[in-house]
């Protein structure tokens, strides 16, 4: 398995954009309740779009972008580290406030396919505990900035 897999699981176009973390957090949100159950079903994707689409969360992302997020996020998933790949997506946005879009989407997921399996369940609890105890995020300053910054506060 390749580091770059390990680490980031999709590739998010603009790194330091809120907006886009928090699109691949729903994303992933949904995608490992579709996956808890073993059997990933279009109809799980297509409630992680409508979900996102009628609330407005991620509107600079296409249908299609969105698509693609889920279907690599949920193969990614599948693999032994799964964990590491929720944790290091959702940290990023740990400071926003998604906890409740995460949890209702999660729920809205589990239920999409009519049949509620006690492994989605198992994940929505995990996800619930995640959104408890994950560390804050801490701001990021991009490099040529923060040199700037690190200047004016010596002067």
């Amino acid at each position: 398995m390749s580091e770059a897999k390990t680490s980031h699981p999709i590739e998010i176009t603009e790194p330091f954009s809120l907006n886009e973390q928090a699109a691949v957090a729903l994303v992933i949100v949904g995608a490992l309740v579709a996956v808890a159950d073993r059997r990933v079903s279009p109809v799980e994707r297509d409630e992680v779009i409508r979900f996102i689409r009628d609330r407005r969360l991620a509107p600079h992302v296409s249908d299609e972008r969105l698509c693609a997020m889920f279907d690599e996020l949920a193969e990614r998933l599948e693999e032994p580290d799964f964990a590491n790949v929720v944790i290091d997506t959702l940290r990023p946005v740990s400071n926003l406030p998604l906890s409740s879009h995460l949890m209702e989407l999660s729920e809205r997921v589990a239920a999409a396919d009519e049949d509620v399996h006690p492994h989605e369940v198992q994940a929505i609890k995990l996800l619930r505990l995640l959104t408890l105890v994950l560390p804050r995020a801490k701001p990021v300053v991009p490099s040529v900035a923060g040199a700037e910054l690190q200047a004016a506060l010596k002067e």
